[in-house]
């Protein structure tokens, strides 16, 4: 049995045209085993490279780069009664208001209305961690914007995504304990909620700075930029292959 991390996206907000909303899939033996977030260009790239759209989603936080495809993959659902009520959604009970402030609470879901946006979705909340497919994953919070709004993910001993973050030290000494490949939120010049390289090369120590696969930039150029100063850099499309991951509960 094979695992793999496959980057659909690797651009920031203003960059998600040009390099694709920041977004990945988990895959087992080449199929998806579980989409991380679901901006429009994300979910573009998942129904291109899969010839099918996500049955299972991991919410990091609500900001539209990387959940407004979520509508259309709504409208696809709903009026599908095959997928009706079974693409899970899991979410972090604190990102829970906030998507469905800005996603499912438009009134009049469907024009010939008896419809709810949650009727398409099976929606898992979640805290610390939670089981798909028989495998346990943890969440964990990051640092973008205020507390409680956004999350990280880890599948132990085999990756962990930061999702949109500032530098994280004390996260990842917990949850990145285990040789884990660590996709990181990394631009060439950090701000208040992202990463900027000069950050992670201060906070962060050596063996840690090896093990990250940097992603949300701003463009080709910055990326080479990144790469010049000996970083691995994920490219959209790309396939991190995955050690297997290790067997366990949710914490």
């Amino acid at each position: 049995m094979s695992w793999a991390l496959r980057f659909l996206g690797v651009g920031n907000a203003g960059a998600a045209v040009t390099l694709g909303s920041a977004s990945a899939v988990i895959e087992r033996d080449g199929a998806p085993e579980l989409m991380i977030d679901c901006g429009q260009e994300a979910l573009t790239a998942f129904v291109h490279r899969y010839q099918a759209l996500p049955d299972a989603l991991f919410i990091t936080h609500v900001h539209m780069d990387h959940v407004a495809g979520l509508e259309r993959l709504f409208f696809a659902t709903y009026f599908d009664p095959a997928r009706r009520g079974k693409v899970r959604l899991y979410v972090p009970v604190t990102v829970l208001a906030h998507l469905q402030a800005r996603v499912a609470d438009y009134p009049g879901v469907v024009a010939e209305g008896g419809a709810n946006w949650w009727d398409a979705f099976q929606l898992v909340p979640v805290t610390r961690g939670f089981w798909h497919r028989d495998v346990a994953y943890e969440v964990f919070p990051v640092r973008h914007h205020l507390p409680d709004t956004a999350f990280g993910l880890r599948l132990p001993g085999s990756v962990v995504w930061t999702g949109d973050t500032r530098p994280i030290p004390e996260m990842l000494a917990r949850h990145a304990d285990a040789g884990e490949w660590v996709a990181h939120d990394c631009a060439l010049h950090g701000n208040p909620s992202h990463s900027g390289i000069d950050d992670l090369e201060r906070e962060y120590p050596a063996p840690l700075l090896a093990r990250c696969v940097l992603y949300h930039y701003a463009s080709l150029e910055d990326a080479e930029a990144l790469r010049r100063r000996g970083h691995r850099v994920a490219s959209a499309g790309e396939v991190l292959p995955l050690a297997a991951p290790l067997s366990g509960r949710v914490p």
